[in-house]
């Protein structure tokens, strides 16, 4: 008998929804050849601490390594303590530090890769705040990840997009940075749609102006560079500086909204990935990615395609609340016993936008175990009033 659920509408009516739309995929293992995949992670909360979930949230690091062994299972590679992670939105650098530590003795432990935010958010945004000061964050930062043994995302920094006066404080201090880290590391740029205190990055609020800069910086210091991540939702854009890069360098996509065609690439190359949307969808995502190691374009269209309806939907505007439906589909799938986060993120996405997401995780066949998703999906619609 097929197993049906009721669910919200917009216009508070509801409707019986009916599982099974898509049968999910058996999960396959081992790594990807042709491309390189970051996964960047979420963090799961420790829903019983007593400390202050606004302030100062516990982080329950068996449940959250367990979903990295997960990730890694799967094929990908680990972005640890980036903006999937609640980075700056309730993960401060004193818990990243704890949290990277974590990973990197996870990875070594079976031989899963993982790169670490560094960046500057020991810095508290104000009128007096200094460049030299900026620099000695960063400079923090890396050397604890270096310390570690870790590979360094040099992620972009609200701080510095407040101090610079311009392109050349960014090309200042990106290469001081730059001159001082003993490999090679992945450059990060997000736009202000992930958020907002970064805009004008790079010293332009034009994109055009704004790469230029960024290109700059690469050429410059060609040998510190892996690559770049850029997150601008604009694949047009994200092809443009592809094409500029030194050969050496590697792009990056995190485009949520356009990742399948991105990552295919077209005659002039194509992007590796490092998504905070891998999180959700790992198991299509790892067989569309097998699928294109083996040349089976038509294959990997065919799964990655259909996860694309859930990311833009998880990623719609306030696109930094995307967060939020990446730990609900991990609560769905039985990854984490409970819906808690960090900074109470939790309440961050309406209730509706949550069913509608069940609905477009179903249909992308990434519903794992549907009794289990539907009981904690009704506790949720309880929990919001209705019936």
């Amino acid at each position: 008998m097929a197993l049906r659920i009721k669910l919200p509408r917009s216009d508070r009516s509801s409707y019986l929804y009916e599982f099974g739309n898509t049968e999910p995929l058996a999960q396959a293992k081992g790594s990807f050849h042709s491309r390189i995949a970051f996964s960047a992670a979420h963090v799961v909360c420790d829903p019983w601490s007593a400390s202050d979930p606004l302030s100062s949230a516990a982080i329950d690091y068996k449940a959250t390594m367990a979903y990295r062994h997960h990730l890694w299972s799967l094929g990908f590679a680990v972005a640890e303590a980036m903006d999937t992670a609640q980075r700056g939105m309730g993960l401060d650098w004193q818990r990243s530090k704890e949290l990277i530590a974590h990973s990197i003795s996870e990875a070594r432990s079976v031989g899963g890769h993982v790169a670490c935010g560094a960046g500057t958010d020991q810095l508290a945004v104000s009128p007096n705040l200094t460049l030299e000061q900026v620099e000695a964050a960063y400079e923090e930062q890396c050397a604890y990840i270096e310390g570690l043994g870790g590979h360094i995302i040099l992620m972009a920094s609200r701080a510095l997009a407040a101090v610079a006066k311009g392109p050349e404080d960014y090309e200042r201090v990106y290469g001081k940075i730059l001159g001082q880290v003993s490999r090679p590391v992945i450059l990060h740029w997000l736009g202000d749609m992930f958020d907002p205190a970064l805009a004008g990055y790079w010293g332009h609020k034009d994109i055009d102006s704004a790469m230029d800069v960024c290109l700059r910086i690469i050429r410059s210091h060609a040998d510190k560079i892996d690559g770049i991540k850029i997150s601008l939702l604009d694949a047009s854009k994200e092809i443009v500086m592809r094409r500029q890069l030194p050969a050496h360098a590697r792009m990056y996509t995190g485009d949520d909204f356009n990742y399948p065609e991105l990552i295919k690439g077209d005659e002039a190359g194509y992007s590796h990935a490092l998504l905070g949307i891998f999180d959700a969808i790992a198991p299509v995502a790892s067989a569309a990615l097998q699928a294109l190691d083996a040349g089976q374009t038509d294959r990997y269209h065919e799964l990655m395609d259909r996860t694309l309806p859930l990311s833009r939907h998880i990623f719609q505007k306030p696109t930094y609340a995307y967060k939020t439906g990446i730990v609900f589909m991990a609560y769905l799938n039985g990854h984490q016993s409970h819906f808690r986060m960090l900074g109470g993120a939790e309440g961050a996405r309406s209730a509706i936008h949550l069913a509608d997401l069940f609905v477009l995780a179903d249909q992308a066949g990434l519903i794992a175990d549907p009794e289990l998703a539907a009981k904690r999906m009704e506790l949720m619609l309880t929990m919001s009033g209705m019936d």
